[in-house]
C-alpha cells in the first residue's frame, strides 16, 4: 500500500475549508499567517509558494514577506517583534535554513510561542517531552495522521527512526512513543545499523541522504515513512532517503517521494495555524 499524501492532505484540506468558512460570521475575520522568506534560495521559495496555495485553498489569509540575504539578525528581530504584536497575525513562520549570519535559534526564540505555528519554539518543545497542551511540529505531527489514516497500529510496535533532528528525528520518536510504540533513534553513529533497522515494525527515516536506505535494511512486511526530499545523483529527478523502487515490493505500507510526507508537513501548518487561530478566540 502506498500512502498518498497527496490524496490524504487534499481531502484534510477541503475539511479545513468548510470549517474556516464560518469564521467570519463566528469571529469576524479568518486565521492569518505571516511567512518571512530571507534570501532567494531555490527549495525555500518552493516551500513558501506551497504555502501560500495552500493558505488560498484553506481560506487563510497569507502575507509572505520576503527580505534579501544581507538582512541583519536585528532587522529580523525587529520584523518578528512588530508581527508578535499584531493581534490580526495568527501565525508566524520564518522559513529555515536563513543565512550563516544569523541566529536561528535567537530568531525561533523570539517568535511569541502562541504564534508558533512550526512548533519549534523552546517553550513548545518542552511542552511536547512533558506531555502538555502545545503546538506540534507540522512534519512529525503528520506523519503520525498519515500512520492512523492508513490503518497502521501504532500501539506495541517496534519503531526505528533514522535521524535525530530538532525538527522531525526527535519529535517524531516522542510522538511514537505516545502512541505506545516502543522506540528506537538510530544515527550516524549507529552500529550495525541495517540489523538495527531490519527490526523495525514501522521505519521512519529522515537523514537527507538519497536512497540511502536499501532493500536489506528492511524487513518482510515493515511501515517505511521517507521524509527525505534529495535529487537523485543519477538521474536528477527527486528522490527520498530510501530506496522506494527496491523496498515498495517488501513493505507493506510506504510513502513515496515526492507526494508523501511532504504535502502532510503544509497540511499540518494549515491546521496549526487554525489551532492559533482558535486558541486565541477562546
Amino acid at each position: 500500500m502506498i500512502i498518498s499524501g497527496k490524496e490524504l492532505s487534499a481531502r484534510l484540506k477541503a475539511d479545513m475549508a468548510e470549517e474556516v468558512a464560518t469564521f467570519p460570521a463566528k469571529y469576524g475575520r479568518v486565521p492569518h499567517l505571516a511567512v518571512i522568506l530571507v534570501g532567494e534560495d531555490p527549495g525555500s521559495v518552493s516551500y513558501v509558494t506551497g504555502k501560500a496555495k495552500a493558505s488560498a485553498e484553506v481560506g487563510i489569509r497569507n502575507t509572505t514577506i520576503r527580505k534579501p540575504a544581507t538582512i541583519t539578525e536585528a532587522e529580523l528581530l525587529g520584523i518578528i517583534a512588530e508581527l508578535n504584536a499584531d493581534v490580526e497575525v495568527d501565525g508566524i513562520l520564518v522559513q529555515l535554513p536563513l543565512p550563516k549570519h544569523i541566529d536561528e535559534d535567537r530568531v525561533i526564540a523570539a517568535i511569541d510561542k502562541t504564534k508558533d505555528v512550526d512548533g519549534f519554539h523552546p517553550l513548545n518543545v518542552a511542552a511536547l517531552w512533558q506531555k502538555q497542551p502545545c503546538t506540534l511540529p507540522c512534519t512529525p505531527k503528520g506523519i503520525i495522521k498519515m500512520l492512523k489514516a492508513a490503518g497502521v497500529g501504532i500501539a506495541g510496535r517496534e519503531a526505528v527512526v533514522i535521524g535525530r533532528s530538532n525538527i522531525v528525528g526527535l519529535p517524531v520518536a516522542k510522538l511514537l512513543l505516545d502512541e505506545n510504540a516502543t522506540v528506537t533513534v538510530a544515527h550516524s553513529r549507529t552500529r550495525d545499523l541495517a540489523e538495527v533497522t531490519r527490526r523495525a515494525d514501522i521505519l521512519v527515516v529522515a537523514i537527507g541522504r538519497p536512497k540511502f536506505v536499501t532493500a536489506d535494511m528492511v524487513a518482510e512486511g515493515a511501515v517505511v515513512i521517507d521524509v527525505g526530499v534529495n535529487r537523485d545523483p543519477e538521474s536528477g529527478k527527486l528522490c527520498g532517503d530510501v530506496d522506494f523502487a527496491a523496498i515498495e515490493p517488501k513493505a507493506s505500507v510506504i510513502t513515496p517521494v515526492p507526494g508523501g510526507v511532504g504535502p502532510m508537513t503544509i497540511c499540518c501548518l494549515m491546521e496549526n495555524t487554525i489551532e492559533c487561530f482558535l486558541n486565541k478566540q477562546k
